[in-house]
C-alpha cells in the first residue's frame, strides 16, 4: 500500500507562507521538498541531492522564512538570520525572485536582499545597514562585506545554505569559503544543495556540516525515460552543421531548444552559420554584459526566441582560444577556469522555462556538464528531449555518460538517433557554400560587433528602460550579425532537395507544416508537439512506399 504523500497544510507552515504557495500553483510538495522542509524545520543539517529542476530552491527556501516568521512572534531585534550562498549571480537573482514569490504576504516581516550583483560593495552597504532576514550572495561578494564591516553574522546567523554546493569548489570559492567561516556563529543549522554528489561536496559536507542527514531522493540524477528522451548521433564536423542546418531550417525539432557548443567562438561560428540560412539565433556567454544576459534569458522565457546557442563552464576557461571540436587537447590551467567560472555558467545555475530540446552540439566534457546541460530541459513534470552530436573523439566521453546514466537507471540510456544522412546529401554542398562564408576573420568581427551592441543595450536596460519598461520587449538581441556575405539562395530550400519522406510535410519557401485540406486524411508523420507528456518534440515521418520496401521506418 502507498504512503499518502505529507502536504504542505500538514507541515505546520505559517498561512501567509501557505497562501504564497498555494498563488504559485504548488499543489503539493515535490519529494525533495516533502523529505527536507520538516527537516529543516526540526533544526537539522542537511545534504541533499536532488536532480535539477526538482524545487530544491523552495525546500531550503520554505523553512528559512517559516523560522523566521515563527521567532518574531516575540519580540527580537532585527538582524541577518539567514544566509544563502550561491555561486553565480544569475542564481543569486533567481534565489531572490522565489523568496519574494514566498514572502509575498508576509514581505514586512522577511525581507530579502540580494548581494551577488557587480556593484560597488559601498553602494550595496545601505542596504546591508538595513539588517535583511536573509542575505543571498556569491562566497566573494560576502566575504567583502564581512571584512568591510558592512556585514556581521557571528551574533545573529541562524541557517547557512549553500546551493549548487557542488560548484562552490570547482568555481574557485574554496578560499573565500574557509575565510567566510571565521565571521560565523559556533552553532548554526547548516544546508548542502546539489544536483551531484561530487568530491567537491564532500570536502565542503566536511567543512559546512555537523551530523548531517544525507537526503539521496532520485535514483537517476535525471529523469527517466517516459519524461526525458535522450538521443545520440555519430557524426563528424561538417554533418554536425549540415544535421542541425536541416533540423532546424525544416522544423524537425519543435519548441524552445538551447545548442551548447564547447567554447565561445564556436557560438558565433554556429551563429553565423545559421543566419546563411536566414535562422534566427541568440548567443548566450561570459562575454555579454551581465543585463544583457539576464535580459535575453527572460526574452527567451516570454517565447521571443525559439533558439539560444550557449557555452557551460567548461568553455569559458578560455575565451579567446581556438575552438578544438574534434579533441579536447591540452588542459586549461585551474585558475583561468576559475577566473571565468565564477563568472558566469549557462548550463548551471540560469533558470531556462519551458526548454522543449537540448541539443550537444559539441559533446560535454564531463559526465556533471551532460547532466547540467540535459537538466534544463523536462523540468517539474514537462516533457524534453536531449539529442547530443558524437564525433568520433568523443566516444569515450559518451561511453563514460551512458556508463554512469545506466548506473543509475538502465532507462536513461541515450538512444542512437536513427537518422539516415544519406537522405540530406542534396543539401550537403549548400552547408559546404555556408560553411565556406564563416571564416576566422567574420567570427572575430562578429563577436567583437555583439559585445559593442550588448554593451550599449546594457546601458540602455539600466537608464531608458528603468522609465519606460514597455519599451524593452522592442529591444532584441536574435539580429543578424552579417559580418559574413549572405548568399540570398540559401535562405529557401527547393523542393527538389527536399527529402522525398517530407515533401507532403513540409513547405520549402515557407519552410511550415502544410495545411491538410478540407478532402485530405490526416497524415501519420504529423509533428508531435512537445507540450504533450510523453511525446518527443523531435518530428518522425516514415519512408515513401519504395524506400519502405528496402528499410523499415524511422523516426527523425
Amino acid at each position: 500500500m502507498a504512503t499518502e504523500r505529507l502536504q504542505f497544510h500538514q507541515m505546520g507552515l505559517d498561512d501567509r507562507l501557505l497562501k504564497a504557495l498555494a498563488d504559485l500553483g504548488w499543489s503539493q510538495p515535490t519529494l525533495i521538498q516533502e523529505k527536507a522542509i520538516p527537516l529543516a524545520l526540526e533544526g537539522k543539517d542537511l545534504l541533499a541531492r536532488a536532480r535539477t529542476g526538482s524545487g530544491k530552491t523552495a525546500a531550503y527556501a520554505v523553512p528559512i522564512i517559516q523560522r523566521i516568521l515563527a521567532s518574531k512572534q516575540s519580540v527580537r531585534e532585527q538582524d541577518v538570520r539567514a544566509l544563502i550562498l550561491v555561486p553565480t549571480k544569475e542564481l543569486g537573482q533567481q534565489v531572490q525572485t522565489m523568496m519574494r514569490q514566498l514572502t509575498a504576504y508576509c514581505s514586512r516581516d522577511v525581507r530579502v536582499a540580494d548581494i551577488s550583483g557587480k556593484a560597488d560593495v559601498s553602494a550595496q552597504r545601505p542596504v546591508l545597514m538595513e539588517k535583511p532576514d536573509v542575505v543571498v550572495g556569491t562566497p566573494s561578494r560576502v566575504l567583502a562585506h564581512l571584512n568591510a564591516r558592512n556585514l556581521t553574522l557571528r551574533a545573529s546567523l541562524e541557517t547557512l545554505v549553500a546551493d549548487e554546493a557542488d560548484l562552490l569548489f570547482s568555481f574557485g570559492f574554496e578560499d573565500d569559503l574557509k575565510s567566510l567561516l571565521c565571521h560565523l556563529p559556533k552553532i548554526y543549522q547548516s544546508v548542502l544543495m546539489s544536483a551531484t554528489l561530487s568530491d567537491d561536496v564532500q570536502a565542503l559536507k566536511e567543512l559546512l556540516l555537523h551530523n548531517p542527514v544525507t537526503l539521496k531522493l532520485q535514483g537517476s540524477q535525471l529523469p527517466d525515460c517516459s519524461q526525458l528522451q535522450q538521443f545520440s548521433i555519430r557524426c563528424e564536423e561538417e554533418d554536425k552543421f549540415l544535421l542541425i542546418y536541416t533540423l532546424l531550417k525544416l522544423r524537425l525539432v519543435r519548441g524552445k531548444t538551447l545548442v551548447f557548443v564547447g567554447a565561445v567562438e564556436r557560438c558565433y561560428r554556429l551563429k553565423l552559420f545559421l543566419e546563411q540560412f536566414s535562422i534566427p539565433a541568440c548567443v548566450l556567454n561570459s562575454e555579454l554584459p551581465v543585463r544583457s544576459r539576464s535580459h535575453i534569458i527572460t526574452q527567451f522565457n516570454q517565447g521571443f526566441y525559439d533558439y539560444i546557442i550557449a557555452t557551460d563552464e567548461r568553455g569559458l576557461a578560455d575565451p579567446g582560444a581556438a575552438p578544438n571540436p574534434a579533441g579536447r587537447g591540452k588542459k586549461k590551467s585551474k585558475k583561468a577556469g576559475q577566473a571565468k567560472a565564477k563568472e558566469y555558467s549557462v548550463s548551471r545555475g540560469v533558470d531556462f522555462q519551458n526548454v522543449a530540446n537540448v541539443i550537444n552540439f559539441d559533446f560535454p566534457a564531463t559526465v556533471e556538464s551532460y547532466i547540467h546541460r540535459v537538466g534544463r530541459t523536462a523540468r517539474a513534470d514537462n516533457p524534453g528531449t536531449a539529442l547530443s552530436f558524437v564525433a568520433h573523439t568523443e566516444t569515450a566521453l559518451l561511453s563514460e555518460v551512458e556508463e554512469t546514466l545506466t548506473g543509475d537507471n538502465a532507462e536513461s540510456a541515450l538512444k542512437p538517433y536513427q537518422f539516415k544522412m544519406e537522405t540530406i546529401e542534396g543539401l550537403r554542398y549548400r552547408c559546404r557554400d555556408a560553411m565556406r562564408s564563416v571564416t576566422k576573420q567574420a567570427v572575430r568581427e562578429a563577436r567583437l560587433k555583439e559585445i559593442k551592441h550588448e554593451l550599449l543595450n546594457s546601458e540602455k536596460l539600466k537608464t531608458y528602460f528603468e522609465d519606460n519598461p514597455r519599451d524593452l520587449q522592442l529591444l532584441r538581441h536574435d539580429r543578424d550579425l552579417h559580418p559574413a556575405v549572405i548568399k540570398p539562395h540559401l535562405k529557401n530550400i527547393p523542393e527538389y532537395l527536399i527529402p522525398e519522406a517530407l515533401r507532403d510535410v513540409v513547405d520549402p519557401l515557407s519552410n511550415k507544416r502544410r495545411r491538410r485540406g478540407p478532402n485530405q486524411k490526416p497524415k501519420p508523420h504529423g509533428v508531435a508537439k512537445s507540450s504533450l507528456k510523453g511525446k518527443n518534440p523531435l518530428r518522425s515521418f516514415r519512408y515513401t512506399k519504395r524506400e519502405r520496401n528496402k528499410k523499415p521506418s524511422h523516426s527523425l
